[in-house]
């Protein structure tokens, strides 16, 4: 049949599950703006095209589905980019489509066009400039497929005006119903045997997991291997939720920010095995001595990770599941009782090091352990932005479950929490999504507050009020003299800002009105925003001197 090319990206996109769209509309994208107008897909309108992307992102961490987002030429187009950016850093599988100027025009300099393929080319896994409508079903399929293959990440098709107004054949039997990851024959069984019965001998063995894990779906196979093995676990803050809270060999957070202990038994093994982590700056400290004195072996699908960061004795590359099944298999099994030892020194540094809550005055640490206690029963999804109330979030919530933790990890973008929030809680409408955000971040992107009360979104909002740039502000506290270079922020009205936009403003300032505020927020059918007033000075500790060892604690 003959089709328009926006009718065939609608079409195509129903045909590859999408259920819903983020976008903003303009002049090159309008034929598709007109093709969605009775389309039966939900499209969900933001503030600003920054939002439609980082909506998409959370859409697709926490369904584990490609979110997709839209935005016109020029401009429109341009602002996607930090969202794509941030996507790719961490893995995330969205596809954004672009409206582009009409072919003829390409390379003239017309009004609204700008090389957005050229631009996003280091930000995404793949880009196409469709000139072609006959390839322009085909475009979309391949990009869907590249987005969720091997390693997740964005892809972007830059579609011109003429070609979503041209007319074509379209096959609908030609598009598939839905797209899965495509998993490559493993072949490291070499590999893995010999990293085997390394580990097997290992006298002080450690497990590091990345967010990696989650995009394998190797929650179980990782289990298994700590089980085991016998070895403790440690995570990245991207690997977070991977492994239960509660399971007796998971020891929490480990890197700058990481739990002492954590950080302790990373620098005392003698064997690392690291799965689906790429050895970020954050994690290791200085890299040198990270890896001093240990075996380390490296899983992971892309093999473009292997020795970048970090020099691996074993890399073993494929697919997560089957590499760990197998290494599982070569295991003897009695790792607890072997590593007797190494365990009485675990629990030692557990002990020396013990995780304290002030009840007295209101503190980040004490509001996630009271959310975790009070949201443990419940289907939650934790949100946060980046800075200091997202390490304090990595440290003292309870994370269940692998999609029930999203963060930007390795852009660390800030505003990214509120419009991410916004995606998961769409995606996911029968959790429930509580986002963490400092104030310099929810200002960034906070209008899309305002989107989520016109499709009565009820998310919490946890706003951590320091009334300064938190993270900046206490690197100029620890290393600069506490010279506040533009950190101190000015007063701003933030529950007159929530209720214009709709939603209900809940002020705390103590621990007992935070509680109160928090069991009001759980039973809201509309955003709610708990406005956390705390005092500047709260600093996020345990802290290591970056660049150092991951044992150098700022004291």
């Amino acid at each position: 049949m003959k089709m328009s090319g926006s009718k065939i990206i609608v079409e195509s996109l129903l045909k590859l599950g999408v259920d819903t769209v983020f976008g903003y509309p303009g002049g090159a994208i309008m034929p598709l703006y007109d093709a969605l107008y009775d389309a039966p897909l939900r499209h969900i309108l933001p503030v600003h095209e920054q939002g439609a992307a980082h909506a998409a992102d959370g859409y697709a961490r926490a369904t584990g589905r490609v979110g997709v987002c839209i935005a016109t030429s020029g401009p429109g187009a341009t602002n996607l980019v930090t969202g794509l950016a941030t996507a790719f850093m961490d893995s995330s599988p969205v596809v954004a489509i672009t409206g582009q100027v009409a072919t003829s025009l390409l390379g003239r300099d017309a009004f609204q066009e700008i090389d957005i393929t050229g631009i996003t080319m280091p930000i995404t896994k793949h880009n196409f400039l469709v000139r072609d409508i006959t390839s322009l079903a085909g475009t979309i399929r391949q990009a869907f497929a590249i987005a969720v293959s091997g390693r997740p990440g964005p892809v972007l098709i830059d579609v011109p005006r003429d070609i979503l107004l041209g007319m074509t054949d379209y096959c609908p039997e030609l598009t598939t119903d839905h797209c899965e990851q495509q998993l490559s024959e493993f072949q490291a069984e070499k590999e893995v045997r010999a990293a085997a019965t390394i580990l097997a001998e290992a006298k002080r063995p450690v497990m590091l997991i990345g967010g990696g894990v989650k995009a394998a779906k190797a929650e179980q196979q990782v289990l298994e291997l700590a089980e085991m093995s016998g070895m403790p676990v440690v995570s990245t803050l991207m690997g977070l939720g991977v492994f239960s809270p509660v399971h007796p060999r998971y020891l929490g957070l480990t890197g700058m920010h990481g739990h002492k202990a954590a950080n302790m038994v990373v620098c005392q093994a003698d064997v690392l095995v690291a799965v689906g982590t790429r050895f970020s700056d954050r994690i290791t400290g200085d890299p040198k001595r990270y890896s001093t004195g240990k075996t380390v072996i490296h899983f992971d699908v892309d093999m473009a990770e292997f020795d970048k960061n970090i020099t691996a004795d074993f890399t073993i590359s494929g697919d997560l599941r089957q590499a760990i099944t197998q290494m599982v298999s070569y295991l003897p099994g009695d790792g607890h009782r072997r590593l007797g030892s190494w365990w009485e020194q675990v629990e030692h540094w557990q002990r020396e090091f013990p995780v304290i809550y002030d009840e007295e005055q209101l503190t980040p640490p004490w509001i996630m352990h009271h959310m975790s206690e009070q949201a443990a029963r419940l289907p939650v999804t934790w949100v946060t932005d980046v800075g200091q109330n997202q390490m304090w979030a990595a440290q003292h919530l309870k994370i269940n479950s692998s999609r029930s933790w999203i963060t930007s990890g390795g852009l660390g973008t800030m505003g990214f929490g509120l419009p991410a929030a916004m995606g998961a809680q769409i995606g996911c409408p029968d959790r429930k999504i509580v986002l963490i955000v400092g104030d310099g971040a929810f200002k960034m992107t906070g209008m899309e507050l305002h989107t989520m009360v016109n499709h009565r979104l009820p998310v919490i909002c946890v706003l951590i009020n320091n009334r300064s740039l938190g993270m900046v502000r206490q690197w100029q506290q620890l290393f600069f003299e506490q010279r506040y270079s533009s950190t101190n922020l000015p007063d701003f009205d933030f529950a007159g800002f929530v209720r214009a936009c709709g939603a209900l403003a809940l002020p705390a300032a103590t621990p007992q009105e935070f509680a109160a505020a928090f069991a009001q927020a759980l039973t809201a059918e509309l955003p709610a925003v708990i406005i956390a007033d705390i005092d500047p000075d709260l600093i996020v500790t345990p802290m290591t001197y970056p660049g150092q060892p991951i044992n150098q604690f700022v004291e």
